[in-house]
């Protein structure tokens, strides 16, 4: 048996905030709109609201992807009229796909993971596009590291769900108690976690943490990679 971590990507490996504002600049600009610190802060608020619907089963990835950018261009100075917001959004995704940045001491981490603890196995577990996810990796140099990467888009099913866990656990071949999960979200990672009886932490807690361990039914957390490890390094060595 192996100690299998699986990990949330967007804001607990990678650094998604920085690629998706490199991204959206450059697209934004090369459709003949004006891209400001505004322009991102909106397209933030609206995209985050947008993923929370997803998660609730209230709408549909094309609809978000669609939703997304028509907000923005009527949020943005410049003619629109004749711009596909799906199109753009291919655009956005393409070009992320290709401008992966690692939150600081990420890289580190996982070759400390991978060196210190006896069987390790990593997997991605995350919800978004698949080129996205996939490039990004590979554009850091994680790739050499990952079993494998699950995303919702290939997967046709999104976390908090149950059966997006049970694709997971099927690809990993081992029981539940040599799994955990890793995450920076409540509502998809711990929610998704806690729905599939999966041991859960929770990375970079923000808010009343207590409360929320005793909601989210979270078993362990962790303010930084150093942390994390002393925490998978205990968990790894009791299981």
């Amino acid at each position: 048996m192996h100690h299998n971590f699986l990990f949330d990507l967007d804001q607990t490996l990678l650094d998604f905030h920085a690629s998706e504002r490199k991204a959206l600049e450059i697209v934004i600009t090369a459709s003949g709109l004006k891209f400001t610190e505004e322009t991102y802060k909106l397209f933030k608020e609206k995209n985050k609201s947008l993923w929370l619907e997803l998660e609730r089963g209230s709408l549909s990835r094309q609809e978000l992807f669609k939703k997304r950018f028509e907000y923005i261009f009527e949020n943005c100075e410049g003619d629109h009229s004749k711009l596909d917001p799906l199109k753009i959004n291919d655009e956005f995704i393409f070009t992320m796909s290709r401008n992966g940045v690692l939150m600081e001491g990420a890289l580190e981490f996982i070759q400390r993971l991978k060196n210190e603890i006896k069987d390790a196995r990593i997997f991605i577990a995350s919800n978004g596009a698949t080129i996205n996810a996939e490039g990004r990796i590979k554009s850091t140099g994680l790739e050499k590291y990952i079993e494998k990467i699950y995303v919702s888009e290939w997967m046709g099913v999104a976390k908090p769900s149950p059966e997006f866990f049970d694709m997971c656990l099927e690809g990993v071949g081992e029981p539940k108690d040599t799994c955990i999960m890793i995450g920076d979200s409540l509502t998809s990672d711990m929610l998704g976690a806690k729905k599939a009886s999966l041991t859960s932490v929770w990375f970079m807690p923000q808010g009343d943490i207590e409360a929320s361990m005793k909601e989210y039914d979270i078993d362990y957390f962790a303010s930084s990679f150093d942390e994390l490890f002393e925490v998978l390094k205990k968990w790894s060595e009791a299981s």
